[in-house]
């Protein structure tokens, strides 16, 4: 079995080090077409999914051939890459009928940005929006773009 591991060294110190996500990759059929199970997981979002690859010629690439497809086909359900992800696009909110402070709403940002923003707010203040439906449901905007611009 290979193990992929995708670790994170924040200012390339390995002191900081943690793991954000691995795959693990199971020959189940040797040859000279081998066939091949993957599982990818991610260490915030969980069991991300599995998929076979079927017939890979082993000694025609490098493993990093066999590993690029592997993901490509839990992440698509084929060998070819989905669309490149974009940006969610968040409606943004005004409290007091758009006089007041602009935030987002957690329930209308999609996974699995929702998940990760959830988990970058915490300890964080959130303002308390008592005109809407759901007021505790409610980040302020400045959090959000701060999050999508990687400064938080």
């Amino acid at each position: 079995m290979l193990r992929i591991t995708v670790e994170l060294l924040p200012g390339g110190h390995e002191s900081g080090r943690r793991i954000l996500a691995h795959a693990d990759i199971s020959n189940v059929k040797s040859g000279a077409l081998a066939n091949y199970e993957v599982e990818l997981h991610d260490d915030i979002l969980g069991n991300i999914g599995a998929a076979s690859l079927t017939g890979y010629p082993r000694m025609a690439a490098s493993v990093w051939d066999l590993v690029a497809r592997c993901i490509t086909v839990v992440l698509s359900g084929q060998e070819e890459l989905p669309p490149r992800p974009q940006s969610p696009d968040v409606p943004i909110h005004r409290s007091y009928g758009g006089s007041g402070i602009p935030y987002v709403r957690l329930r209308e940002i999609p996974e699995p940005a929702r998940t990760l923003f959830q988990r970058n707010l915490a300890g964080s203040t959130r303002p308390l929006v008592e005109d809407d439906p759901e007021p505790m449901d409610c980040a302020h905007l400045s959090d959000w773009t701060d999050f999508l611009a990687g400064w938080r």
